[in-house]
C-alpha cells in the first residue's frame, strides 16, 4: 500500500497531496459529462475551481519533490560527514521553508474573492504635511511588497500633498491572491518618529488609513444599471501639466441607489479616468454585497473609523526605539527598515493564522 503523501514544514498544518488529487479527479469527471455545458455559468465556475486546485497541486508537488531530494542529500552528507554539503543544505532549507510558507499562506485563503487582484487606497489622517508624508511612505512600502512578490501595481488615482507626501492614492495590484494577502492591511496605521519637518526635532505621531478591495473583472459578477449613475467631469488638480489642468479630464461617478461616490483624475484621458472609476465602483459594490451576504466578515464601513489614536491596527515606531507591532495579532519586529522595504509577509501570515476559516478547520 502506497503511503499517503502529506507535507508539513511550518506551523500552518499538514498539506494532504493525495486528498487534493482525489478532489481534482472528481471535478474532472464532472467536466466529461455530456450535459456539462448545459449550464454555462456553473460549468465556468467548476473549471475555475479545477484550475485553481491543479495549480495548487503542481506547486505543492514541486515543493514536496525538492524537499524529498534534500532529505536524501542530507542522509548522504551525514553518513559521509560532508560539511560542505551540510552548509549548502542549510541554505537550501531556508529557501524551501520560505516557499512552503508562501504556499501555506495561499492555503489559508479559502474565500472566492481571495484569488482576485486588489485595489488599495491610502488616506492620510489629520496632521497636514506629517500625515501626508506618512501616507507616501506607506505607498512606497506596498510598492516594494509588490516588487518582491512579482506583482504589477499601477496608480489609478493620485492626489499630491501641497508641501510633501500625498493627500490620497489608489492603485491596482495585479497578481495571484493579491486581495487575499492584502486584506489584512485594511485599517489605520500609526507612525511615531522624530519629524523631518519640525525644526525643533520633536517627536510626532501620524496616522494613515489603508482600504483594500477585491477587483471585479468578470462580466455579470456585478451588474450596474447606467440609469443608476451620475457622472460628472471636472478639471483635475495638482501635478499633471497644462493638459490635465485645462481640460475636464477628471471623472466623478455617483451610484445613486447606494450613495457610493468614486473619482479618478490621474490619467490625462477622460475615458481612462472613467474606466478606472468604474473599476473602483464595481469593487466597492462587490465588497458591499459580500458584507450583506456574510455578516461575520468585517464590514468595510466599520473599518472606516476615525484615523487617529486608539483605532490603529499597526504601529511603526522609529523613536525612541525601533519596533513595528500589529495590535490584532501581537506580532512584532525590531527591524523597522525591513518592514518599510516591503517585507510584511510575517504580519500577513500571523493575521491569516487567526482567521475564522482556519479556527474552524
Amino acid at each position: 500500500m502506497t503511503p499517503r503523501r502529506q507535507f508539513s514544514i511550518t506551523s500552518g498544518g499538514i498539506f494532504d497531496i493525495d486528498k487534493l488529487e482525489k478532489e481534482i479527479a472528481q471535478l474532472e469527471t464532472q467536466t466529461t459529462r455530456p450535459d456539462f455545458w448545459g449550464q454555462p455559468e456553473k460549468a465556468q465556475q467548476i473549471l475555475k475551481v479545477l484550475n485553481s486546485k491543479k495549480e495548487k497541486l503542481d506547486d505543492w508537488k514541486e515543493c514536496y519533490s525538492i524537499t524529498q531530494d534534500a532529505k536524501i542529500m542530507l542522509d548522504m552528507a551525514v553518513e559521509e560527514n560532508d560539511q560542505k554539503i551540510l552548509s549548502e543544505l542549510e541554505e537550501e532549507s531556508k529557501k524551501i521553508e520560505a516557499r512552503a510558507k508562501d504556499l501555506e499562506l495561499k492555503g489559508l485563503l479559502s474565500n472566492p474573492e481571495d484569488t482576485k487582484n486588489a485595489i488599495l487606497t491610502i488616506h492620510p489622517g489629520a496632521g497636514g504635511t506629517e500625515s501626508h508624508d506618512w501616507a507616501q511612505m506607506l505607498m512606497r512600502l506596498y510598492t516594494r511588497w509588490c516588487e518582491r512578490r512579482g506583482y504589477k501595481n499601477e496608480i489609478m488615482d493620485l492626489l499630491p500633498g501641497e508641501e510633501a507626501g500625498i493627500k490620497s492614492v489608489t492603485f491596482e495590484i495585479t497578481g495571484p491572491y493579491a486581495y487575499g494577502f492584502l486584506k489584512s492591511e485594511s485599517g489605520v496605521h500609526r507612525l511615531v518618529r522624530i519629524s523631518p519637518f519640525d525644526a525643533s526635532g520633536r517627536r510626532h505621531t501620524s496616522f494613515a488609513s489603508v482600504f483594500v478591495l477585491p477587483e471585479i473583472d468578470e462580466e455579470g459578477e456585478i451588474e450596474i444599471d447606467p440609469n443608476d449613475l451620475r457622472i460628472d467631469t471636472f478639471r483635475a488638480s495638482g501635478a499633471g501639466g497644462q493638459h490635465v489642468n485645462r481640460t475636464d479630464s477628471a471623472v466623478r461617478i455617483t451610484h445613486n441607489p447606494t450613495g457610493i461616490v468614486v473619482s479618478c483624475q490621474n490619467e490625462r484621458s477622460q475615458h481612462k479616468n472613467k474606466a478606472n472609476a468604474m473599476k473602483i465602483l464595481k469593487a466597492r459594490l462587490y465588497q458591499r454585497r459580500l458584507e450583506e451576504e456574510n455578516a461575520r466578515r468585517q464590514k468595510l464601513e466599520d473599518s472606516k473609523t476615525e484615523i487617529a489614536w486608539g483605532n490603529q491596527i499597526r504601529s511603526y515606531v522609529f523613536h525612541p526605539y525601533n519596533m513595528v507591532k500589529d495590535h490584532r495579532t501581537d506580532h512584532e519586529t525590531g527591524n523597522v527598515q525591513r518592514v518599510m522595504d516591503g517585507e510584511i509577509d510575517d504580519f500577513i501570515y500571523a493575521f491569516l493564522l487567526q482567521s475564522p476559516e482556519l479556527q474552524k478547520a
